[in-house]
């Protein structure tokens, strides 16, 4: 299970002049880097992934994979965001896959491993964001 959400990116986009509903330099590269991780790891996107307007946030389940499989691509995501002037909280914890999600609530609440996925995230962000925390 696996959670990204940019941090603060609503103030960015404004600051920037950014429209809110194409890609912009950060959402594009975010868009394109989850799409790598999704190949490379035969993920399941459950929802967020969005090329037509940018990729904000992404709820990905990875299976038959532990997050600490994952973590160096994780954190290639995370350096990268940073590169840019962005900063992104993401999450990995071990949870076991469930099925798709129908809406953002079900994403994020669904099962047991997305709630802990979820709790984890606000915490991270809570405390400033910027960060990769595998469990």
């Amino acid at each position: 299970m696996v959670i990204m959400d940019l941090d603060r990116f609503g103030d960015m986009v404004r600051e920037r002049g950014w429209s809110e509903y194409s890609p912009n330099p950060v959402t594009g590269t975010l868009t394109r880097l989850v799409e790598e991780f999704v190949s490379k790891w035969s993920a399941v996107v459950l929802y967020g992934l969005d090329p037509g307007r940018g990729t904000e946030e992404v709820v990905l389940e990875v299976p038959n994979v532990s997050p600490q499989d994952v973590e160096e691509d994780l954190r290639r995501i995370l350096e990268e965001i940073k590169r840019l002037g962005a900063c992104i909280s993401i999450v990995a914890v071990k949870a076991y896959v469930g099925l798709p999600a129908s809406s953002r609530k079900e994403a994020y609440t669904g099962t047991p491993g997305r709630r802990l996925a979820a709790k984890l995230l606000r915490r991270i962000k809570r405390r400033g964001g910027c960060q990769l925390l595998v469990i």
